[in-house]
């Protein structure tokens, strides 16, 4: 396929929960340095959807115009030689229910944009998938990638426990921790039953875990298989740790099994602030004292809920 190339953008649209709008909102900000009130992002940073598990859809801006026609107009430059195509309408927008495209119109956008492109169309299992979208009063028009939420099949664990993270929620917190997986090293030195770690692992991301439960460790183990995932579990306390991290996510102990002190709370801290330079701490308690007296300063922050149970998400170097 030939394209005009130009300086990139990406268009990306999100479905999150209200109760999950701070987590979403503070993924974006780890991924593009800022975060959208709306379900549409712009950015010129590529984040494949599959990462997010809000993310919804990514469209690669090829062209963009202040009407329709201008969108006809350039995609007369796209050669498809003999590979197939598709073209999908974005439902998302931020039209005004007034300007709403309904179901039909949405069909026939489609089908006038496809008489200009130079290909055989395709709907089933097409070589190209396209999209248009309009947003800002503007139409964009590009290559398209949909989500395919793969965390989703994460969720029917082996073994798993009522107090751990949610899959979604262990997801995004693994994207908060590495946004970017190039040549970082991840640590989870209190993996539990490893959530984080299997939606690490299957991101790419780097990382080994710990745990004081020898039971607990077991049933890792188990999970990671289950998913045909590797990497090293220890059975261990993480004052044992004698490597360096770039980061470390740590579920802080919480639940009636764990009787955890402030005391034991700082020492977990200060271990974690000596073999990480980065952390993202998930905890259902007020530790932000704790948390300064073992050295890191709170990057950012937020809080998600499920139910009456409220955990907060604190990003600290």
């Amino acid at each position: 396929m030939t394209i005009k190339k130009h300086e990139p953008l990406y268009i990306y649209t999100y479905g999150y929960r209200l109760e999950e709008t701070e987590l979403c909102q503070l993924e974006m900000r780890t991924f593009f340095g800022t975060h959208s009130e709306t379900g549409l992002l712009k950015s010129v940073i590529p984040i494949h959807p599959d990462r997010s598990p809000f993310m919804r859809e990514r469209l690669e801006v090829l062209y963009e115009g202040e009407c329709l026609e201008e969108i006809w107009e350039q995609v007369k430059q796209i050669e498809l030689k003999n590979e197939t195509f598709k073209v999908i309408f974005i439902k998302m927008n931020d039209l005004t229910p007034d300007n709403k495209i309904e179901f039909d119109e949405q069909r026939s956008i489609e089908r006038d944009i496809g008489i200009y492109i130079e290909g055989e169309a395709d709907v089933r299992q097409p070589d190209h998938v396209f999209g248009i979208l309009t947003l800002g009063g503007r139409w964009y028009f590009g290559s398209y990638i949909k989500s395919k939420a793969v965390w989703l099949n994460h969720m029917q664990k082996p073994r798993s426990y009522s107090i751990a993270l949610s899959t979604r929620v262990a997801r995004a917190v693994a994207n908060i921790a590495v946004p970017d997986p190039a040549k970082v090293k991840a640590i989870d030195p209190c993996c539990g039953i490893g959530t984080v770690l299997v939606e690490a692992l299957s991101m790419d991301i780097d990382i080994v875990g710990r745990d004081i439960n020898h039971f607990v460790v077991q049933g890792t183990r188990e999970n990671l298989v289950h998913f045909d995932l590797q990497t090293e579990v220890v059975c261990g306390d993480i004052s044992e740790v004698t490597n360096h991290y770039d980061v470390a996510i740590v579920d802080m102990p919480y639940n009636h099994f764990s009787h955890t002190t402030p005391e034991a709370q700082l020492a977990l801290l200060q271990h974690t602030r000596r073999i990480a330079d980065k952390a993202v701490i998930v905890t259902v308690g007020a530790i932000d004292e704790l948390i300064a007296s073992a050295g890191f300063t709170i990057q950012d922050r937020c809080t998600t809920r499920k139910g009456n149970f409220i955990r907060q998400i604190i990003l600290c170097k």
